[in-house]
């Protein structure tokens, strides 16, 4: 994988999220995925059909996120990835900001194998002036 590769999985990762539609979601992940949300999850979400339905059971609004991702590193299959997840009320003010980090492991397919999340919500008494 290339820094480039991983730059194109992490847009259509983006673009999955934001539709929630089966088949992109499902051609991020290879067959035997694992997904963690925290990376002391001992039961992690296994496989790409198991990793989409636990997506669209707890849908965000589209309207109410942007977000950006970018591989810090990226060596063989695997990848480091920096980014930031910014959540809004329907006013428009700062609802939450999370700082993420992310381990992603890639198959020869550039499917994802495995993903390990790391994030940080910004503390409430900084919230007012990052909005």
């Amino acid at each position: 994988m290339t820094h480039d590769d991983v730059q194109r999985w992490l847009d259509r990762y983006i673009a999955a999220w934001r539709s929630y539609d089966s088949a992109e979601i499902t051609d991020l992940f290879a067959e035997n995925a694992t997904y963690r949300y925290h990376p002391w999850d001992d039961d992690a979400v296994v496989g790409r059909d198991a990793i989409d339905e636990q997506w669209r059971e707890d849908k965000d609004d589209p309207a109410s996120w942007e977000a950006w991702y970018k591989p810090f590193a990226v060596e063989g299959d695997r990848a480091a990835v920096i980014g930031e997840s910014r959540y809004t009320s329907p006013d428009g003010t700062l609802r939450d900001l999370y700082y993420n980090n992310w381990t992603v492991r890639f198959d020869a397919d550039g499917r994802c194998v495995e993903f390990v999340e790391y994030f940080m919500e910004l503390p409430e008494r900084l919230k007012a002036s990052h909005g």
